[in-house]
């Protein structure tokens, strides 16, 4: 691998020497999981698949293996569900448990792994029917669809150079790993309901970098869907599409986020030409948002140098109460908390009309949050009437599922700020395409509000709006 410190032995692997075939008429499962198995028993290396067309149904790395797909190699997933038998129960307990793991490649508590190569790894996910695993409501993000690939309480990963496309459900998913890295990969997943692009859940010491993900689903998303937090994590040089969050932390959040740095990337809209699976709008609902609503802690979060284009909603941070357990015999969440965050050179251009929001709940406020450096141009041209103009009509949704498009085109253009204590903006540029009617920032329940070189297209007099603030700077 090209990550300094692993090392996988020096012994190639051919799987078509093991018995499998280019042939997507028959499986290559047992093959694959035979190569893997010698090597691994070797000392490690890598298992190769040369180029040519292979159908494989759950491949399970093992310790000091890297499985590489060379140029004009596709591995294809099977779209039977017998191909894809349940894993065990992991020791490692999320709220995703219900519905059982299922993955094309697994691995749980495997170190020294990687999976790299310029093929591809194509889920055939628009075949992945649910398992009718009926969750209350109904089916959910829980009824058995395969992952492309599932990793659980692993160590020492390296994903490079691959391209990950169409799985059944989250591309690539990460759950309570540790020493991550996952560089210069291609991701299209837009086949099937809740194709995010990569979930890192969970996960300790981790990078992902020079990448290019594009989903119908939230893109880039930091989870904590059980009691470990996300901590310690870079983002840089990556370009994200998505019809819904293109960069997110959120929304199960038990264990919460520690340190975490998401720096020079790109949010441009999605280059799928077909509608979303989940209706939501083409241009994505938020470009970066931050999210606690199931207990956890959210500290220490730098988000900079960063260009948006066309998304509703350029900026979306949320501390909500929906409370959810992560296993059902756990305890309640108690309320989260968000505080340390910092968002700096932001420029958003044509995004639409859903002010950025700063949003806690009555008796949960986020803390000591400052935005700085920040453009923003939104479509403008909302008339009196096509926005919530009072502010006592702006309803909390504490429990409700965090999203922007849940209140509709709120009273504030620029930012919608309330029940949080100690925020500043600095040289803030806010602008809309077409005239503003709507006043360009409204704060509600704040303790501690700086506001400095604000510049808007409205009258300075009427830029700001300021209700039950205690502490009002201007800089």
């Amino acid at each position: 691998m090209a990550v300094a410190g692993f090392w996988t032995g020096n012994r190639d692997f051919d799987i078509t020497r093991f018995g499998a075939v280019s042939d997507t008429t028959k499986l290559s499962t047992v093959a694959i999981n035979k190569a893997i198995e010698a090597c691994s028993k070797s000392g490690g290396g890598r298992v190769i698949v040369p180029a040519g067309h292979y159908k494989s149904g759950t491949i399970t790395l093992l310790d000091n293996v890297e499985l590489y797909l060379e140029r004009g190699a596709v591995l294809y997933g099977s779209t039977q569900h017998i191909d894809y038998p349940r894993q065990r129960q992991p020791r490692y307990r999320s709220q995703k448990d219900a519905g059982g793991w299922y993955a094309l490649i697994y691995a749980e508590g495997a170190h020294h792994i990687g999976i790299s190569g310029p093929g591809i790894i194509d889920g055939q996910g628009a075949g992945q029917l649910p398992r009718d695993v009926q969750r209350g409501q109904g089916v959910d993000d829980r009824d058995g669809r395969p992952r492309n690939i599932l990793l659980i309480s692993c160590k020492d990963i390296s994903i490079q150079e691959i391209t990950l496309q169409n799985s059944g459900i989250w591309n690539q998913h990460y759950l309570d790993c540790e020493n991550l890295f996952v560089n210069n990969i291609r991701v299209y997943n837009h086949s099937n309901r809740n194709n995010d692009g990569i979930d890192l859940d969970g996960c300790r010491h981790v990078v992902l970098s020079n990448s290019i993900l594009d989903s119908d689903d939230d893109c880039i998303t930091l989870k904590s869907t059980g009691p470990a937090a996300c901590e310690d994590v870079v983002i840089t040089g990556c370009i994200a599409s998505s019809f819904c969050n293109a960069i997110k932390c959120g929304t199960e959040s038990t264990g919460g986020f520690k340190n975490i740095l998401i720096s020079n990337c790109i949010v441009r809209p999605s280059s799928c030409p077909t509608e979303p699976v989940f209706k939501t709008p083409r241009a994505g609902q938020a470009g970066i948002a931050l999210e606690i609503v199931d207990g956890g802690i959210m500290d220490g979060v730098i988000v900079s140098n960063i260009l948006i284009e066309g998304t509703e909603c350029p900026i979306f941070v949320r501390l909500g109460n929906r409370a959810r357990k992560y296993i059902p015999e756990a305890p309640a969440p108690p309320f989260g908390k968000m505080r340390n965050i910092s968002i700096s050179n932001i420029i958003a251009d044509n995004t639409g009309n859903s002010s950025c929001s700063i949003t806690g709940v009555p008796g949960a406020a986020i803390e000591n949050i400052s935005l700085e450096h920040i453009r923003i141009t939104n479509k403008g041209g909302l008339r009196e009437g096509q926005y919530t103009q009072d502010l006592s009509q702006v309803p909390e949704l504490e429990t409700a599922y965090p999203e922007p498009a849940k209140w509709g085109n709120l009273p504030s253009y620029g930012f919608f700020i309330r029940h949080v204590k100690e925020i500043s903006l600095n040289d803030i540029r806010l602008s809309s395409r077409e005239k503003e009617t709507r006043i360009a920032l409204l704060a509600d329940d704040v303790d501690e509000l700086t506001v400095g070189r604000l510049k808007t297209d409205t009258a300075e007099q009427t830029s700001v709006k300021t209700n039950n603030v205690r502490s009002y700077k201007k800089i």
